[in-house]
């Protein structure tokens, strides 16, 4: 991964954490990695349900929708990361859901957010 697309996909993740704390949730985890892959956020909903948020970030629809990239085989390892941070962090047995969301931002740095709830 180029600096570049590390910088763009940063700058979506925290624009989907903010987003996320302007609905009430806190971020309790960011960027947490294990052999088998990252968990992009993990925020505790004003519901009390844990949220693992897939983040993607694109500057355009030129390789299709940024949601677009989340195959079957990542929406397994997404579930899969989900249950080995609950276990991690005691938490196992807690209500959770996966979430995605999709940023596209303009050349002018303007940003758009498309957030689903509850993918998986």
């Amino acid at each position: 991964m180029t600096t570049h697309n590390k910088t763009i996909g940063a700058f979506g993740e925290k624009a989907v954490a903010d987003f996320l704390i302007l609905r009430g949730a806190t971020i309790i985890d960011r960027n947490w990695r294990i052999k088998e892959g990252e968990i992009d956020l993990v925020a505790l909903m004003p519901t009390g349900v844990i949220a693992f948020v897939e983040v993607k970030t694109r500057r355009s629809y030129t390789f299709g929708h940024p949601l677009e990239s989340i195959t079957s085989d990542k929406a397994l390892r997404l579930q899969r990361l989900a249950l080995a941070w609950l276990v991690t962090h005691n938490s196992f047995g807690r209500e959770y859901h996966i979430d995605c969301a999709a940023v596209l931002v303009a050349e002018n740095g303007s940003h758009a957010i498309e957030y689903r709830a509850e993918v998986l």
